[in-house]
């Protein structure tokens, strides 16, 4: 867990993420930034006997380092990051873990975070498939960078995320060396608290909002929870519409797909996902 200038969000999903770790499971926290508030709640659980190491970055680096610092550095079978706005359901690790172990080549699986009125049947009845162990994935080259399970052998052998490279660029890149990702299906639910339709939001006004933005919300240019909602859900429905063709995420169909989301995003005041 990566935790920056958020104690409410902190307060609310580190001992909630602490609560899901079975004995086969450790925590290892990063802390961006000088927020003592965030700070203090941080440190009064790094004793905690789940919590395996604590550190602290007084520059705030985001996400890159402190994801590249525990795939490189642990020796643990499975990897994940769950973000310090994120709720994820009760057994997520346990049931993540036997879908891996019936399934060698799955890559990236996580959970939901979406609402239900997100999901759309008839486009993501196609992307349903069945594999090893009665276990169903909504696949999709890609999933959020939270409350996932990734086998550290898939990170040793593709290297960590590279400079200026999102979370959802390296699950491509997993795919293209065969690894299998998406979301258990049925869902396993992750209640994602930066979304304002979520009622467990610390969003409850604009003011709110602007004040802790999402890093997405700040790099699409979103600064009304209105038009935040709004992204959620179309961001559900990107996924669940993305084709598995992995031909379209290289080359001269992907710069096809930035310069429509740069036109969109001329003609709207805000980008897409």
């Amino acid at each position: 867990m990566i935790t920056y200038n958020s104690p409410d969000h902190v307060r609310r999903s580190l001992p909630h993420l602490l609560a899901t770790c079975d004995e086969s499971t450790r925590v290892w926290l990063w802390h961006n930034g000088d927020d003592e508030e965030t700070l203090d709640v941080v440190r009064s659980y790094a004793n905690d006997p789940r919590v395996s190491k604590f550190h602290h970055s007084r520059e705030n680096v985001r996400l890159r380092p402190p994801t590249n610092w525990l795939w490189q550095e642990s020796s643990a079978d499975f990897v994940s990051k769950v973000d310090d706005d994120c709720l994820p359901q009760s057994g997520w690790i346990q049931q993540l873990r036997v879908a891996h172990e019936n399934n060698p080549d799955f890559g990236a699986v996580g959970c939901w975070r979406f609402r239900d009125e997100d999901f759309v049947l008839e486009l993501a009845e196609r992307k349903i498939q069945q594999f090893a162990g009665g276990v169903s994935l909504l696949r999709n080259h890609w999933v959020q960078g939270s409350s996932y399970l990734l086998p550290r052998a898939l990170v040793e052998r593709q290297g960590g995320i590279r400079e200026g490279q999102s979370f959802s660029q390296y699950c491509i890149d997993l795919a293209r060396i065969g690894a299998v990702n998406g979301w258990v299906y049925p869902f396993l639910r992750e209640e994602n608290m930066d979304d304002p339709r979520s009622p467990e939001t610390l969003f409850p006004d604009d003011e709110a909002f602007l004040r802790r933005m999402p890093l997405t919300a700040q790099a699409l240019g979103i600064t009304t929870i209105a038009d935040w909602a709004a992204q959620e859900h179309e961001s559900a429905v990107a996924v669940q519409a993305a084709t598995l063709d992995l031909r379209e995420y290289s080359g001269w169909r992907l710069k096809k797909r930035n310069l429509t989301k740069r036109a969109q995003r001329m003609l709207r005041g805000r980008g897409s996902w």
